[in-house]
């Protein structure tokens, strides 16, 4: 199974050649440096490139072999000077501004596919779309376990006379049909009979075949949810009002939910069971037949908290917090079980994210970190460490090339064994690092998520009492 994309991208050319050839991602993961640099942070031609053919995350290393095998290929250009050739091809045609490049990605299923399959397939699928026009660049990234997935990096204008590509929905609609057509011939599964609407992302997909919530999710759901609960189109608005959501019905129904910044379009993205017309058909059908039963609650992990509840509850700053939106998310096992369904659509879709939060919890309360002084030190310390231990790596990365190390047996495993110890621990002190960096930014979006769903608590219990008051007071006037 390959999940497929593709998106627009504005500004500098080159760093979207470093970005997709990033050493990072397709070096065999034990091996993997991390850089600053996210994804959301290269957009630009000359991020995108950078990221996707990087060493670190397309070289494979061979245990049994010096060499690294590398996981990146140009199409109609070479990857070490991909930037320099699509500009030159922009400049001969006179368009240089405007979008820059197009950036794609194929994710495969965990376990389905080798990194060189992966990247046989991707080559193909660029060769077979583009190759005849445009200049493509095609990594294969290694770096997260069990999640092969390849990058594209397209220009805009063509080598053969200069017309720009413009993405288009045949364009998506190819992308996934030459993919899934190229996974059935190289014997990986396929997603039969897709439904109608917006494609999934692979961590979308991923999260309902492990029945983890998302967003998307939640949102279908309160839809389905408050048709049940309607028996007329004026009742339906009504009560998706009384959930939080801001509506806008024409042609096809908009919601936005509470806390988000944009519309979700229910027919484009869910399909054509939530058009207005067969919402309405869906409402009236129940005046006839039974409701469907209400959908099972979302699979969630409780947490024991060792030692006494009562100190956990002295807690300050971020420990606090995270302890107290974990019980908010259920995390924490309570005498009187929770309707997920009740819980504000902020706290519903923090749920996708729990394993994270708890994670970042866990490090909070096992190092007693409450400030951000306490956190930016840990880091420190543990930005320290990670240097220390790269640069021993190194050593024993050139003594294993060296001619002693090589003839002898015995000492080449021992290093081996040293080396494999080491990339462990790197591993380990990055997962803490990427810890601190989610803990720094996310603990501001949780203490405005609880700011938010108290005001929003509290004006509801305002109007249901003065709702309250008023129909005692019609009572008492009769």
């Amino acid at each position: 199974m390959a999940v497929t994309s593709i998106w627009r991208v504005n500004g500098w050319l080159g760093k979207v050649v470093v970005y997709v050839e990033n050493p990072d991602k397709t070096t065999n993961p034990e091996f993997y440096e991390n850089e600053d640099m996210t994804e959301r942070d290269c957009q630009g031609l000359d991020d995108v490139i950078f990221y996707a053919v990087n060493s670190r995350k397309t070289e494979l290393h061979k245990e049994d072999s010096d060499v690294l095998e590398r996981f990146v290929s140009g199409i109609n250009c070479h990857p070490a000077t991909a930037r320099a050739e699509m500009m030159a091809v922009k400049k001969r045609f006179g368009k240089e501004d405007g979008t820059i490049a197009y950036h794609g990605y194929q994710s495969f299923a965990p376990g389905e596919a080798t990194p060189e399959i992966a990247h046989k397939i991707g080559v193909e699928l660029a060769q077979s779309l583009w190759g005849d026009r445009y200049q493509v660049v095609v990594a294969t990234h290694l770096d997260k376990a069990n999640h092969l997935h390849n990058h594209f990096v397209l220009n805009t204008v063509s080598f053969v006379d200069g017309i720009k590509y413009h993405r288009t929905a045949k364009d998506y609609h190819d992308l996934q049909a030459v993919s899934d057509a190229l996974c059935r011939e190289y014997g990986l599964s396929v997603i039969e009979n897709p439904q109608p609407g917006k494609g999934k992302h692979y961590g979308e997909w991923r999260a309902e075949q492990e029945q983890r919530p998302t967003w998307r999710g939640i949102v279908r759901s309160d839809i389905d949810e408050v048709i049940r609960q309607s028996m007329t189109e004026r009742q339906f608005f009504e009560n998706l009002h009384r959930k939080g959501y801001e509506v806008k019905a024409g042609k096809d129904i908009s919601v936005r939910p509470p806390g988000k910044e944009r519309f979700v379009r229910l027919a484009r993205n869910f399909g054509e069971s939530y058009t207005l017309n067969s919402i309405r058909r869906r409402i009236l059908e129940q005046t006839r037949a039974a409701r469907p039963l209400p959908e099972p609650a979302p699979k969630i992990k409780h947490y024991r908290v060792s030692g006494n509840w009562r100190s956990r509850q002295k807690a300050t700053g971020f420990r606090a917090l995270y302890f107290h939106y974990c019980y908010l998310l259920g995390a924490f096992p309570r005498q009187k079980k929770q309707n997920h369904k009740r819980l504000h659509f902020l706290l519903r879709e923090d749920l996708i994210k729990l394993d994270a939060i708890t994670q970042e919890a866990r490090l909070l309360a096992t190092h007693r970190i409450d400030t951000a002084q306490q956190l930016s030190s840990y880091q420190s310390e543990l930005e320290s460490r990670i240097s220390d231990v790269t640069s021993r790596r190194k050593q024993l990365y050139r003594k294993q090339r060296t001619v002693t190390v090589k003839s002898d047996e015995a000492a080449s495993a021992e290093v081996s064994t040293a080396i494999s110890a080491l990339s462990k621990e790197l591993s380990e002190l990055r997962k803490e690092v990427k810890l601190c960096n989610g803990i720094a930014v996310r603990s501001g979006v949780l203490l405005e998520h609880i700011q938010k769903v108290r005001e929003e608590n509290y004006s509801q219990r305002k109007e249901q009492t003065e709702h309250d008051q008023f129909r005692r007071c019609g009572r008492a006037n009769r």
